[in-house]
């Protein structure tokens, strides 16, 4: 094998336990950004490295901070409550509520409102 073939070798970047915190959520943010085009372009091998470092940076951070603040809307119990919201919420126009509706129940679920497939729906395909 020639010395300068480099297949099955990865170059993963520092070690994540060797970055200081700051460098480690610069890593965080970087392995983010790009993780879309890398699924949407990358080689298959491209996409295997990213899972590889993305699973080394995160698991270093949820290391140094296993007491981290955890918002109750991104639980299992919050998704559900979520669900049950907007499954038993009257549809009214944007911003509006009908007469004795919290008015929690009329914002929209999530960044887009509440979703294009499912019951009530106006178009999309009605899947994933």
């Amino acid at each position: 094998m020639d010395e300068h073939d480099e297949r099955g070798t990865t170059m993963t970047g520092v070690d994540p336990d060797r970055l200081d915190d700051q460098q480690l959520m610069k890593e965080l943010e970087t392995i983010h950004r790009t993780r879309h085009d890398t699924l949407l372009h990358g080689s298959n091998d491209a996409l295997r490295a990213h899972n590889d470092r993305m699973a080394q940076l995160e698991g270093e951070y949820l290391r140094r901070n296993p007491r981290r603040f955890v918002a109750p809307g991104r639980t299992r119990d919050g998704a559900r409550e979520r669900g049950a919201a907007s499954n038993g919420a009257r549809r009214t126009p944007a911003g509006t509520r009908a007469a004795g509706e919290p008015e929690a129940a009329a914002t929209p679920v999530g960044k887009w409102g509440p979703g294009t497939t499912g019951p009530g729906a106006r178009g999309g395909s009605g899947g994933a």
